[in-house]
């Protein structure tokens, strides 16, 4: 009998001291394709898949608390989808979907993994830069920008589709793709002509300006710059309600709840 409960104890103290902490099943489960620090600019290129904080960033985003969060996360790690993915779907077409979990890791074990992991990410210094990134981003936009309007009450409707284009939530039919892809190209092919041409004129309307040339001699080309920019406002107004014409009520409810 003696010898029975012995076993056992040593039995319990060798599983005690084989299991891996949360952390340390992250790191053999995870790491090797989701880096689990900050990533920097100079990683971005040769990364294998989303770092973690950002995967956990966007998880966050798009559900309401951290039981749904982890819900999510348990399943997908198990039933990987393009259709259930959360990331943008240029972020899913670069990476692909991750290869299931199921049978790899125990049940347990991806519970304490997930515990970590929404315990630990997003970390502040990542949504910290990440907000100055897309900051930066807007910026940028508004100075390169070839439309008259640049508000966000008239959103760039065809970009944020390529966003959610295979998200299961958006589930678009490959009758209404067809069709967003012709607006699509319209639109990218009118706006890529039009600023072609005011890289031209609006580097030309820079020297001459710091040349000190007369105004007069440079406003026809500051009015060939409004009536570009006016081509491309209609352009982009144009792309925004063909689109909504082909959209559902509730698909556009998806893509822009205040719309």
């Amino acid at each position: 009998m003696k010898s029975i409960i012995l076993l056992s104890t040593l039995a319990i103290w060798a599983t005690t001291l084989n299991a891996s902490s949360p952390k340390e099943l992250v790191e053999k489960n995870c790491a090797s394709c989701h880096i689990l620090t900050v990533p920097t600019p100079e990683m971005l290129p040769t990364l294998k898949a989303p770092a973690m904080e950002a995967v956990l960033f966007h998880v966050k985003e798009a559900l309401e608390d951290d039981k749904k969060v982890k819900a999510f996360m348990i399943d997908y790690a198990q039933y990987p989808d393009i259709k259930k993915s959360v990331c943008e779907s240029n972020k899913v077409a670069k990476f692909g979907v991750m290869p299931s979990l199921k049978g790899k890791v125990s049940p347990e074990d991806l519970e304490k993994i997930v515990e970590y992991l929404v315990d630990a990410y997003p970390t502040k210094p990542f949504v910290s830069m990440l907000k100055e990134m897309l900051t930066n981003d807007k910026l940028s936009s508004l100075k390169n920008s070839p439309f008259l309007m640049n508000q966000s009450a008239l959103p760039h409707l065809t970009k944020i589709l390529m966003e959610n284009w295979e998200k299961g939530t958006l589930n678009l039919s490959d009758e209404q793709k067809q069709k967003l892809l012709v607006v699509r190209k319209e639109t990218m092919s009118g706006v890529k002509r039009i600023k072609k041409a005011l890289s031209g004129l609006q580097g030309e309307i820079i020297e001459m300006t710091v040349e000190a040339e007369p105004r007069e001699k440079i406003k026809p080309l500051v009015d060939k710059v409004a009536t570009l920019k006016a081509e491309g406002t209609m352009i982009h107004i144009k792309c925004l309600q063909d689109s909504v014409a082909i959209l559902t009520d509730e698909q556009m409810e998806l893509l822009l709840p205040f719309w």
